[in-house]
């Protein structure tokens, strides 16, 4: 693997961080969950209070470095150098959860084909798979008001979320926030199959329920994300790693 050299105006901790945020939008580009140079992902720069990486506007996933990411404040203006915009879509909510819910170091949103599908139902996600029943009783929703770029529905959103690390927004996609970046991502690649399962087996007949019993040893038994249980890690690894196989320029 092609070695890179840690630039001088970074941080060994924020270089840490851009490199894993970086690899995450390289994965969710490889498990097709980009949207053009649409959604985002935002995570807290270690040791640097209010500030947060994010991706920058203009960008596909698969363009996405560990020097090009933008670092923002809480209010979403730029901190230091960028070549690129942010896209104000991209923070309004963001940073209201982040500013709000210390545990809160990762955000992510995405428009993928599936988690949109649910979140126009009108029951939404239905606990009646194996990967849904994991996520039982930690998820809320948001009702639709347009398109996140007026800065007050973001205190709103957060409300809804009832501090949940999952908060589906109707008629639009998931949001899941995560006490880290590996965290963040185990939970949405649950999110995700929940609502494929769900899509691939709700025009085929009446679903079959599983009971509170069982739904609320799913959620015990989980360790997709649990912080006791290294809360990803080990999974995230897995697919930089596969990442790091096929284009490992995200590194630089």
């Amino acid at each position: 693997m092609t070695a890179f050299t840690r630039p001088a105006r970074y941080s060994p901790t924020e270089w840490d961080a851009r490199v894993q945020l970086a690899a995450c939008y390289r994965i969710f580009a490889h498990l097709g969950w980009s949207e053009l140079i649409y959604n985002h992902i935002s995570l807290r720069v270690p040791d640097e209070d209010g500030h947060f990486l994010i991706n920058p506007f203009g960008l596909h996933y698969t363009e996405v470095t560990a020097s090009n990411l933008v670092k923002v404040d809480i209010d979403g203006n730029i901190v230091g150098h960028s070549d690129w915009p942010i896209n104000p879509a991209g923070f309004t909510f963001h940073g209201a959860i982040h500013a709000t819910l210390p545990d809160a170091h990762c955000v992510m949103h995405v428009h993928t084909t599936p988690t949109m599908a649910v979140c126009c139902l009108q029951d939404g996600l239905s606990f009646t798979n194996f990967y849904a029943a994991q996520l039982y009783g930690q998820v809320a929703y948001h009702d639709f008001e347009g398109i996140t770029v007026h800065r007050e529905e973001g205190a709103r959103i957060l409300a809804s979320s009832q501090g949940k690390p999952v908060l589906l927004l109707r008629n639009h996609g998931p949001v899941v926030i995560g006490r880290s970046l590996a965290q963040a991502f185990n939970l949405m690649w649950l999110v995700q199959r929940a609502c494929e399962v769900q899509m691939a087996s709700q025009p085929m007949g009446t679903l079959q329920p599983i009971s509170e019993a069982a739904l609320q040893a799913c959620v015990r038994d989980s360790l997709n994300f649990n912080p006791n249980f290294g809360a990803g890690e080990d999974s995230f690894a897995a697919m930089q790693r596969l990442i790091d196989r096929i284009d490992p320029g995200y590194r630089a």
